[in-house]
């Protein structure tokens, strides 16, 4: 069964460290790392044609919201068909392998709000990024801290790191750039292999048809598969995940998508950590180019530990102002014509 790469894993929100040794080196926060690949896996897997009508009895347990239950007690009479459905995953496949291609050569915002989990949440931090494709990932370029702008000179350091990174990527024969392009392949590669895991371990249900931002969607809800049999740690905790799909029917895009943590995920036996039960997060995506549907908006709700320290992550990161700025070769001109200009950042360049 074939099985779709998201782009989203792809550009799972970093650390970014700086050094002149490997300036496209990233590092990981493990506890969103873990959900996100998760959320990926769950929005993305090609599992459209296992996909059932929706069922006539009463709700299934777990089911509360108004829209599940108003889906499942008036079903729409033009219900897809298993052929429509087959030809549906189809599509989604080829969409996606597109969206992904194009990530790679487009810039965007970022905003990230960190809250409290208070009843009475606040916020405890407010930046806003610039990320920009680097040959070998994303590199991630302050420019608020809340609403002040970063230090013109500071952001203008910022942007020669990135033409810096660009310039080694787009040398053949050097070998740092080499090498981050080869790890950033493996990564894709290995997201690509869970993501067939994910295509084995779910059954996939339509729901119905609601109205998501405007556009006529077809609703898909993913549960796990007893049957199935994982090979790994990551694999493992896919038993443990529901997620909820809203898919645009003109276009075979995903609009939006939630992953429900059900029970808890153990990493290495407990012993590296622990994703607890109610954790959440969603992802919405929208057209930002013709046929190009990139993510606009992530939530991530949860909470857990690493190996005994505990962790609670509640932030929105809002995405925007898409901009092509092609392959390394083409991104690095859009670089130096911005150094050259002398000009401070704008949000609409």
């Amino acid at each position: 069964m074939p099985a779709v790469r998201n782009a989203v894993t792809i550009y799972v929100p970093v650390q970014l460290i700086r050094g002149p040794e490997n300036p496209t080196r990233t590092q990981n926060m493990p506890a969103r790392s873990a959900i996100s690949i998760l959320l990926a896996s769950l929005l993305l897997a090609e599992v459209m044609p296992a996909a059932q009508a929706p069922p006539s009895g009463p709700p299934r347990a777990g089911s509360s919201s108004p829209a599940d239950k108003a889906a499942r007690k008036d079903p729409p009479l033009d219900a897809p068909s298993d052929a429509e459905i087959r030809a549906l995953g189809q599509r989604l496949v080829v969409n996606q392998h597109r969206n992904d291609d194009a990530l790679d050569q487009y810039e965007r915002m970022e905003r990230y709000i960190d809250r409290t989990s208070a009843a009475k949440s606040r916020t405890i931090e407010d930046k806003t990024y610039r990320v920009v494709p680097t040959g070998g990932g994303m590199l991630k370029i302050l420019v608020k801290n809340g609403t002040k702008p970063v230090d013109p000179g500071e952001y203008r350091r910022q942007v020669q790191l990135w033409a810096s990174t660009l310039e080694m990527m787009s040398r053949p024969g050097d070998s740092r750039g080499r090498t981050a392009a080869e790890k950033y392949a493996k990564r894709k590669r290995e997201r690509a292999q869970f993501v067939d895991a994910a295509g084995q371990a779910f059954v996939t249900s339509w729901v119905g048809r609601e109205t998501r931002n405007g556009l006529t969607c077809d609703v898909f809800e993913l549960h796990p598969d007893p049957n199935f049999h994982p090979r790994s740690m990551f694999q493992d905790a896919l038993a443990h995940v529901t997620a909820k799909v809203w898919l645009d029917r003109d276009t075979s895009q995903i609009v939006r998508g939630e992953a429900h943590v059900m029970s808890d995920i153990s990493f290495g036996a407990g012993i590296l950590g622990k994703l607890y039960r109610g954790s959440v997060v969603s992802m919405e995506q929208a057209e930002v180019a013709p046929g190009i549907w990139l993510p606009t908006r992530y939530d991530y709700d949860f909470a857990g530990r690493k190996f005994v320290f505990p962790f609670d992550q509640h932030q929105t990161i809002e995405a925007s102002h898409y901009r092509r700025v092609g392959p390394p070769s083409e991104a690095l001109a859009v670089a130096r014509n911005e150094l050259a200009s002398g000009k401070s950042f704008s949000e609409d360049p």
